[in-house]
């Protein structure tokens, strides 16, 4: 794994213009893992305890219906998101979803309690959960929004903006249940696409 501090680092200061000296004092909780594709950050009805940084992968959240047996794709992490359970994260209630990685993957991840004691004693941490949390509820609202506004072709394409290369990388199957689709719709927009 390339050098884990200066993936975070460079990351937080991106993301909530930390300093050197806020991010020097957050090294010490952040953990390096390597996920196996197949294997799951974490699984439904357990509480989500980490928040984790893709530093090389993809991830999908999915449930899994226990009546119908069917996967629904909610939402896909790949390199340089943050990937967790939001809701789960924070009221430290079990999660609804399994995280699961889908190609041999790398994280680097910090504990909800190395987290929270950060927030509590560095007022820039303060603002780093400000921030993760809008990002959360963007992305939340936005896939509300996504499926009243856009067209499946819309959908298709903004997903395509977000992860570059999400096409070559998973299953078409995978896709088409993020979008809400069957495969012959998700081909017949690949093709008009390609046109």
């Amino acid at each position: 794994m390339t050098d884990k501090n200066e993936i975070i680092a460079q990351h937080l200061k991106n993301f909530a213009a930390l300093t050197d000296k806020d991010i020097s004092e957050s090294l010490p909780f952040w953990k390096a893992r390597k996920i196996n594709k197949g294997d799951f950050f974490n699984m439904q009805s357990m509480v989500c305890n980490d928040l984790g940084l893709v530093v090389k992968g993809i991830f999908r959240i999915y449930y899994h219906d226990p009546k119908t047996e069917e996967d629904k794709n909610l939402f896909f992490f790949s390199e340089n998101q943050f990937v967790v359970s939001f809701r789960s994260f924070i009221s430290q209630n079990p999660c609804w979803y399994f995280i699961e990685a889908m190609e041999d993957s790398e994280i680097v991840f910090i504990s909800y309690k190395d987290l929270n004691s950060l927030y509590e004693t560095n007022p820039s941490w303060g603002k780093f959960g400000r921030l993760l949390a809008e990002l959360f509820f963007s992305y939340a609202q936005t896939r509300t929004e996504e499926f009243m506004f856009f067209s499946h072709e819309e959908r298709y394409l903004r997903l395509l903006k977000e992860h570059p290369n999400i096409v070559e990388r998973i299953p078409a199957y995978h896709i088409s249940s993020f979008l809400g689709i069957t495969n012959p719709s998700l081909s017949r927009i690949r093709k008009r696409i390609k046109r």
